[in-house]
C-alpha cells in the first residue's frame, strides 16, 4: 500500500537511514527522526527531492515531551500515522565491574525506554482512528505496524556492553508484550534482529581485518550485512505481505544464531 506514513527514529544515517530511503522509494511518506540535526536535515532534504514524501523533526526519543512534539508535528506535516520503525539506538561500553549508572540510565533510556514512548503514542493515535471507524470490520484496508530494531544481542550477550545488550533484550519482550495487547485492533508490532551490519557502528572493525575476520568466522554467509538488506525486511514487515505476523523477531544475521562452532574465512590463515 502506498502513500503511508512512516516514522522513522534514528534516521539520520546507517540502517536508520536506508529504511527511511526504501520507504519513500516504495512511495511512501516518512518523517525521519533524530538527535543528528545535520545529517538527519541533509537526508531528509534528499529524500523529499522538491516534494512532500519526506520531512525532518529532530527528537531525543528518550524525551517525553519531546516524542509528544514529535507525534503533533507529523501529525501537522501528514495528518496520520501509518507505521514506525523503532531505530534510534546507542552502545555505551561497560560490564558490571565499570559501568556507570549514569551510563546504563543513558543506554537504558534510549534503547528501550525510547521505543516504549513513541509506540505508545503512535499506537494511541492509531487506535484512537480505529475506534472511530464505522466498520470495525475492515481493518486491513489500512494496515498499521511498528518495527522495533533489535539485535543479536537480545538473545546471545556482549559482557563489556552490558547495558546495550539487556536493553536488546528488553526490546524483544516488549514486541511480543505490545503485539498481544494491540492485537485486539489489527495493529502489527515485530522486530528486527540484525547481525553485524555495515554501518558507521561497525566502523572500526571495518578497518582491522583481524577484527572482522573474528566477525566473519561466526557468520556463515562469510560476509557482514548492509543497511539496505536490513531495511528490505522493515519495509515487508510494515507492508501487507506480512499481514498475519506479529509478536515475532526476524533475525537477519548471515546464520550467526544458528552456529554452534566457527566456519573458515576466505583468505584468511590459507584457508579458501
Amino acid at each position: 500500500m502506498s502513500d503511508r506514513v512512516i516514522i522513522v527514529t534514528g534516521a539520520a544515517k546507517g540502517i536508520g537511514l536506508a529504511c527511511a530511503q526504501r520507504l519513500v522509494e516504495d512511495g511512501h511518506r516518512v518523517v525521519l527522526t533524530d538527535m543528528d540535526t545535520e545529517n538527519g536535515t541533509k537526508a531528509a532534504r534528499d529524500l523529499a527531492d522538491g516534494n512532500d514524501r519526506a520531512v525532518f523533526i529532530e527528537c531525543d526519543v528518550a524525551d517525553p515531551l519531546r516524542v509528544h512534539n514529535l507525534i503533533a508535528e507529523t501529525l501537522s506535516s501528514f495528518g496520520r500515522i501509518d507505521g514506525l520503525i523503532n531505530n534510534a539506538a546507542i552502545a555505551l561500553k561497560g560490564g558490571a565491574l565499570d559501568m556507570s549508572v549514569e551510563d546504563f540510565d543513558r543506554n537504558i533510556a534510549v534503547n528501550l525506554r525510547g521505543p516504549f514512548l513513541v509506540s505508545r503514542a503512535v499506537a494511541k493515535h492509531m487506535v484512537a482512528e480505529i475506534e472511530n471507524r464505522d466498520d470495525r470490520s475492515r481493518l486491513n484496508e489500512r494496515p498499521y505496524a511498528i518495527v522495533n530494531m533489535s539485535s543479536i544481542n537480545d538473545t546471545v550477550a556482549i559482557p563489556d556492553y552490558l547495558a546495550y545488550t539487556v536493553s536488546k533484550g528488553g526490546l524483544r519482550q516488549m514486541t511480543r508484550a505490545m503485539a498481544l495487547e494491540l492485537a485486539p485492533y489489527g495493529i502489527r508490532v515485530n522486530a528486527i534482529g540484525p547481525g553485524s551490519i555495515k554501518t558507521e557502528m561497525l566502523a572500526k572493525v571495518n578497518a582491522d581485518p583481524a577484527a572482522m575476520n573474528k566477525i566473519l568466522t561466526r557468520t556463515p554467509l562469510g560476509r557482514p550485512g548492509l543497511p539496505d538488506e536490513i531495511a528490505a525486511v522493515a519495509a515487508w514487515l510494515l507492508g501487507e505481505e506480512s499481514s498475519y505476523i506479529t509478536g515475532q523477531c526476524i533475525y537477519a544475521d548471515g546464520g550467526r544464531l544458528a552456529l554452534n562452532y566457527t566456519v573458515p574465512v576466505a583468505g584468511s590463515d590459507g584457508e579458501g
